[in-house]
């Protein structure tokens, strides 16, 4: 069972996410996408590195690294608790997209639920499968037919050779390659299921 009030804490993986209030969207165009993604880099990517994400129209995935603590004194010298700092990050970035989503869409009152999830990743066939499951959102809610076919999720830019600001290197070297990375995801990963 997921425990909500999981502390964030430095140099842990942690499978986080979060869905709209009852039946609503937290995306209602792609520039929403886009926007969510541009708040993530500001409040979360100096506390966070993202492994792999998925944005769904109502809900979303990430799964990141918190920073260590030596990374996060070279940056934030006068922090004192950097678990609760880092639980904040989270939180500024979800009223801050809030804020700019209501006032696009001339609505009023929370769009998230009130506390975002997170799910501790501490063990490596946990992570594979944490990955393939994130990726298969789309798929599972029958969006697309195939992976590389969902605009929003980290999926395409893994198997591709762009540059990105995902730790793409370190994703892949779980799978032990590409090739077997994706095999993974068409076929499936034999051990723990993920449970959220």
């Amino acid at each position: 069972m997921t425990d909500v009030t999981e502390p964030l804490i430095p140099g842990e993986f942690y499978h986080i996410y979060n869905r709209a209030n009852g039946w609503e969207n937290l995306f209602m165009n792609r520039g929403n996408y886009f926007f969510f993604l541009q708040r993530y880099h500001i409040y979360v990517a100096p506390v966070a590195d993202i492994y792999c994400y998925c944005l769904m129209p109502n809900h979303f995935h990430l799964l990141l690294k918190m920073k260590t603590e030596e990374e996060m004194l070279n940056k934030f010298p006068d922090v004192q608790d950097f678990v609760e700092f880092n639980s904040r990050q989270f939180s500024r970035c979800f009223s801050s997209y809030t804020q700019a989503f209501n006032k696009q869409h001339d609505r009023m009152g929370n769009l998230f639920i009130k506390t975002f999830k997170r799910k501790g990743v501490r063990d490596e066939n946990y992570f594979r499968n944490v990955v393939c499951y994130i990726h298969k959102n789309p798929m599972e809610a029958r969006m697309v037919k195939s992976l590389a076919d969902w605009e929003f999720s980290s999926y395409k830019i893994l198997i591709s050779d762009e540059s990105t600001f995902l730790k793409k290197t370190e994703v892949l070297s779980y799978f032990e390659n590409k090739e077997n990375f994706i095999a993974c995801h068409e076929n499936g990963i034999h051990g723990n299921d993920v449970t959220i």
